[in-house]
């Protein structure tokens, strides 16, 4: 197994990026989604998550979607199969707290979390 130390995550997949975000762990999924990126420099070859939880599918298949629209790529095969997640959530938890930050994340999330029941603010993940 690889040291985390060196930078590498070797537990970034899907499905773990769809557990923090779904955890609202912000640095994990950051963390997560940059190791990712690292492993799998063509996104379209990351593998369909094992789940058959509607959440943790619908909620990856965003993520990846965002992920590829970011980086200019296209997305895995297997997004375009998963459709909406069963509970909509925000995935900042300050949106749950904060009015103003609700309304832009549910006027202004990226497409592929919003199609999916997902709200985040417009440049969610964008550094990744």
């Amino acid at each position: 197994m690889r040291s985390t130390i060196s930078g590498t995550n070797p537990s970034a997949t899907a499905e773990t990026l769809a557990g923090a975000a779904l955890s609202l762990d912000g640095l994990m999924l950051r963390s997560l989604a940059q190791d990712l990126v690292r492993q799998y420099p063509q996104l379209a070859s990351i593998p369909r998550p094992q789940s058959e939880d509607r959440q943790i599918l619908g909620t990856a298949a965003a993520l990846m979607e965002l992920l590829a629209l970011r980086h200019g790529q296209m997305a895995p095969d297997w997004t375009r199969a998963i459709g909406k997640v069963p509970r909509p959530m925000f995935l900042v938890a300050a949106a749950n707290r904060m009015e103003n930050l609700r309304a832009l994340c549910e006027a202004e999330s990226p497409e592929p979390l919003k199609k999916r029941g997902l709200y985040a603010p417009p440049d969610f993940l964008k550094f990744v």
